[in-house]
């Protein structure tokens, strides 16, 4: 066995954390030592080859592990030739398939490096492999052992998984469930699950910025600076949007076992009711509720609702930062607001304007009361969605109807020996208009249950106190006005030189409610003063 340079490796794995307790480690090492010093070889304990509760029959310890690392060494080739790696037995090294596995062992050994097993004492390396080439057999037999004692243990353990999640939705079970991850806010007692109050607090500040509006990187630096420790929460920037989605906020925890998903209602104490974890949701498909990545946030753009009154086109908002001043402030003139179509010069004409009086005349707006209260007015031209359910219900008792007596004529016709096609034809038909009656239903019920869940316009106090800091450029505060938008208005579409573009001095803009309530504002262009809010332009 050649030495130059040679190296002996141990290995030691285990599945669970709980056997790195004993002392087959430290037996391990000790053979280790003792096998190199009698060969005249060099133990490296710099380099620590341990995987602990990592499994070798899902090949973590290789997607995630130190054997992952070292064999990636042996294929760069920076472990010399002549090298010795040392395990308690070859299932150590792997529990997958035997084919896989001797696969992964031929790796190791065609790089020249022998593989000591210390429960036995062999050694597989090519030369003697070639000697005694049962030694090749008697390797595959220990891993077809070691795969099928795995297998049969992962069915057995998913079973009892399987069967824990069924007692638990049946009311019949209420104990600890070892599957997955448990949320960082909560804690096993032993008996029961309890909420560890300061992660919790840090949980909902996140949470309550999130629905503010605030992307992930403002959201964490806030908490950064309000002194939340986010350790101990496993949370980054980026790990805050996934975060919103987790139903342990609900207190329900998701397994899945071999394709077959189960949600354990009231496995977890609660952060918010179901009907909040909706509404999140909600708020996790909204893009624009992340904040853009410009100095100044928009207010009234890149939230995906503000249209060219021209050509149908979104606007979006321009900042000329290159004019920026020493306070980091612009000038109202070097804010921009622009048709996307206009400028990408594909037609529309509107130009741009700036988009100071248009955020100056909505703040004004939405500070009066009275303009927040038509806006939350039903609109009168719409059916009323309980009336809307009722009809799309009676439509289905209907076609049930009809089908039950088109049913009873069809058996009646067989009984007598004849089925007239007019039956059956008749029956299809009725059969395709109830199924999309049922859909409406459903549709209708989903609207109605989102109308409820719909959070009404902020009061109109709120508005008028961020009135100035939004003029003042101020990040937070329009961040905050942002979503005072996304949650008061569908749809905004601006005029940016008036209805009629030839001579006006105005910008008309047309707000239209989630209620559905359609409001008009004519903006003189330089002042933003708005001089009209009926529901038609004049």
């Amino acid at each position: 066995m050649p030495t130059n340079g040679a190296k002996v490796y141990s290995y030691t794995r285990f599945s669970d954390p709980k056997q790195a307790l004993g002392h087959s480690a430290d037996r391990q090492l000790q053979y280790a030592k003792a096998w190199a010093a009698e060969r005249g070889l060099m133990l490296d304990e710099t380099l620590s080859l341990k995987d602990e509760g990592l499994s070798a029959f899902h090949q973590r310890h290789i997607k995630q592990g130190a054997l992952g690392v070292f064999l990636l060494a042996v294929d760069e080739g920076r472990i010399p030739s002549g090298s010795v790696l040392i395990v308690e037995g070859l299932d150590r090294l792997s529990r997958a398939e035997p084919i896989q596995a001797q696969a992964q062992l031929a790796q190791i050994i065609n790089a020249g490096i022998t593989v000591v097993t210390a429960s036995d004492g062999r050694e597989y390396n090519r030369e003697k492999l070639k000697a005694q080439p049962m030694d090749l057999v008697y390797s595959l037999l220990v891993m077809i052992r070691a795969h099928e004692e795995s297998d049969t243990k992962s069915k057995r353990v998913k079973a009892a998984i399987r069967r824990q999640c069924e007692g638990w939705m049946a009311g019949t079970y209420r104990g600890l469930i070892r599957n997955g991850s448990d949320p960082n806010w909560v804690r096993w007692t032993g008996t029961e699950w309890e909420l560890i109050p300061e992660r919790v607090e840090a949980v909902m500040f996140a949470l309550a910025r999130y629905k503010e509006g605030l992307g992930a990187d403002r959201t964490h630096q806030l908490m950064v600076e309000n002194g939340y420790s986010l350790n101990c929460l496993g949370l980054n920037s980026q790990q805050l949007y996934r975060l919103v989605k987790l139903s342990g906020l609900k207190g329900a925890k998701r397994i899945s076992v071999d394709g077959e998903d189960y949600e354990l209602p009231e496995y977890y104490p609660r952060l918010m009711s179901d009907i909040e974890f909706d509404e999140l949701q909600v708020l996790t498909k909204q893009r624009s509720r992340r904040r853009p990545k410009g100095a100044i946030p928009g207010v009234i753009t890149g939230i995906g609702m503000t249209w060219c009154g021209y050509c149908g086109t979104a606007m979006t908002g321009a900042n000329q930062m290159r004019r920026i001043k020493s306070d980091g402030k612009l000038l109202d003139g070097h804010r921009r607001l622009i048709c996307v179509s206009n400028l990408n010069a594909m037609g529309c004409k509107a130009g741009s304007i700036s988009v100071a009086p248009v955020e100056r005349a909505l703040m004004a707006y939405c500070s009066d009361q009275i303009n927040l209260q038509r806006l939350q007015e039903p609109a009168h031209d719409g059916q009323d969605l309980r009336s809307h359910l009722t009809d799309r219900r009676k439509v289905v008792d209907d076609l049930e109807r009809q089908l039950f007596r088109v049913t009873e004529a069809l058996l009646a016709s067989e009984n007598d020996g004849a089925t007239p096609m007019v039956f059956v034809r008749k029956a299809r038909d009725l059969e395709e208009q109830l199924q999309l009656a049922k859909v409406q239903v459903r549709q209708a019920e989903r609207e109605l249950a989102s109308s409820a869940l719909r959070q009404s316009p902020a009061d109109a106090r709120i508005w008028a106190d961020l009135a100035e800091g939004v003029n003042a450029q101020d990040v937070g505060v329009r961040e905050k006005v942002r979503q005072l938008v996304m949650d008061t208005f569908e749809r905004i579409v601006i005029y940016i030189r008036g209805i009629v573009p030839e001579g006006r001095k105005y910008i008309d803009v047309l707000l239209i409610a989630k209620s559905g309530q359609r409001r008009w504002m004519r903006i003189e262009r330089r002042s933003g003063v708005w001089t009209a809010g009926s529901d038609r332009p004049r």
